[in-house]
């Protein structure tokens, strides 16, 4: 039951993952903690990093490579940092900060002027969705929100690039700290079928989203993803 389940919870994620261009954790965490909290963040990171792949793959030409390089400037100190959170903080507090941050963010893209990707925002983006990408697998909302206003195919592809490299990045530090060992990386391989059976099925849907209404799924996905955490931290 506990296989059925995950992998139903699995592939639902995957396909909006493939579709928006992330969304995997954020659709799937909550439910997954409930049956293992080990499930989060390793294995959901792990099960992430093929979907990734398989998504950048499908829309290579699009990826914003020099975006995702910034990016990672920030990434870096900010995994380093979700890493020792994870090992020294309670999960309460973490999701706490981190729903508040992302609902924040999605204020700021509401009624801020419309902004571009420049470097020092990718930066900022970076090191947020280093340490929340490392605590809780929701490491997609901040980038996401820098590219709200790009077209699918460039935040899809570019998304996934940073997924790809962001989820090798997280694992190792999470195995560093002692966080991600062999109960974990059974849960991982639990999740696979699922996520595998998820991004075939986002496939039709890619054409169905056009760039306003990528924008109103980012800007929805960030703000479910900050309730979902802040209810199941303080229920």
């Amino acid at each position: 039951m506990l296989f059925l389940v995950a992998t139903l919870l699995a592939a639902i994620a995957a396909c909006v993952q493939g579709t928006i261009g992330f969304g995997l954790a954020l659709t799937s965490a909550p439910l997954l903690a409930l049956l293992d909290p080990a499930f989060v963040p390793g294995p959901l990171l792990v099960a992430s990093a093929p979907l990734a792949v398989a998504a950048l793959l499908r829309e290579r030409e699009h990826a914003d490579v020099r975006g995702v390089a910034a990016a990672f400037v920030g990434r870096l100190p900010g995994t380093a940092a979700g890493a020792l959170a994870v090992a020294a903080l309670p999960v309460l507090v973490l999701h706490v900060a981190i729903g508040i941050v992302v609902l924040l963010a999605v204020a700021v893209s509401l009624w801020a002027p419309r902004f571009h990707p420049t470097t020092p925002v990718l930066v900022g983006a970076g090191v947020v969705s280093g340490v929340t990408g490392t605590v809780a697998a929701i490491g997609g909302p901040p980038i996401a929100l820098v590219y709200q206003y790009a077209g699918g195919p460039t935040v899809r592809a570019t998304m996934s690039l940073y997924f790809t490299l962001g989820t090798v990045l997280s694992i190792t530090a999470l195995w560093l700290a002692g966080a991600f060992g062999r109960h974990e990386l059974a849960l991982s391989l639990v999740l696979l079928p699922g996520t595998a059976l998820g991004f075939l099925a986002s496939g039709p849907l890619l054409h169905r989203v056009d760039a306003a209404r990528l924008r109103v799924l980012v800007l929805a996905a960030a703000t479910l993803s900050a309730l979902v955490l802040l209810v199941t931290a303080l229920i």
